[in-house]
């Protein structure tokens, strides 16, 4: 979910790692991320069975240490991206070759999927279930544009202010945080989006509703995007 310069201060900037290296990092670390967040909404289910609230808390808790710690592992090699838009917006803002959206974009959906059919079977589950938790409202699509919007924007913002090692932190409670604040609870992610389709779960989305929500992701990456351009028009400097 973080961009490609994002990793912390590592001697070795992404772009200087072999592509088929990067795009197996962001492979697995979308699959172990989406693993995360299907893998604790099943447990939360089974942990609190009449609270959703609790179900949430549990779910965003372990989202918020699981992708701080995906950021940190894999940063140094692919940028820990975990995420089509992200990629997209690193690509336009940081000026990176449009290959690596080519070959990023596929990594991170088959890793998506990946991921919910692991989370699946570790509780005993169908590898594949469809989901058939409806969220094709317009509240919700509104819910997804701002937490894109956010993303997007904190992450950048990181970037051109050179502060790229509070990423894992930054970006992790951020996701938390929208967990709560948005109607959607903060997919952000097209890849996850999708990936989240295949399990019939808390964090499952019904397949109908997976355009909606990839149409607000885009939406909200344009604005944040835009966003950027305003407040960070370059690099700044920032005393540490």
């Amino acid at each position: 979910m973080t961009a490609q310069t994002t990793a912390s201060d590592a001697a070795i900037e992404p772009r200087q790692v072999p592509l088929a290296r990067r795009a197996l990092a962001e492979l697995l670390g979308t699959a172990l991320l989406v693993t995360v967040v299907v893998g604790s909404g099943i447990m939360a289910v089974r942990l609190s069975p009449h609270d959703v609230g609790l179900q949430l808390l549990e779910n965003s808790t372990a989202t918020v240490f699981g992708l701080a710690v995906l950021i940190l592992i894999f940063g140094p090699v692919s940028g820990a991206h975990f995420n089509p838009v992200v990629t997209a917006a690193d690509c336009v803002l940081q000026d990176r070759p449009l290959r690596d959206l080519a070959v990023y974009a596929p990594a991170q959906i088959a890793g998506a999927i990946g991921g919910a059919v692991l989370a699946n079977l570790m509780f005993d589950l169908s590898a594949v279930t469809a989901s058939r938790h409806d969220r094709a409202e317009t509240h919700l699509w509104l819910g997804e544009v701002v937490a894109t919007m956010g993303l997007i924007v904190l992450i950048f913002s990181l970037v051109r202010t050179e502060r790229t090692a509070l990423a894992a932190p930054a970006v992790g409670a951020y996701i938390g945080a929208a967990y709560w604040f948005t109607s959607s609870t903060s997919f952000a992610n097209p890849a996850v989006t999708i990936g989240r389709a295949f399990s019939d779960t808390f964090a499952g989305i019904a397949p109908a509703s997976v355009p909606g929500f990839v149409i607000a992701q885009l939406a909200g990456t344009a604005i944040g995007a835009v966003l950027v351009l305003i407040f960070y028009p370059a690099k700044v400097h920032v005393r540490r």
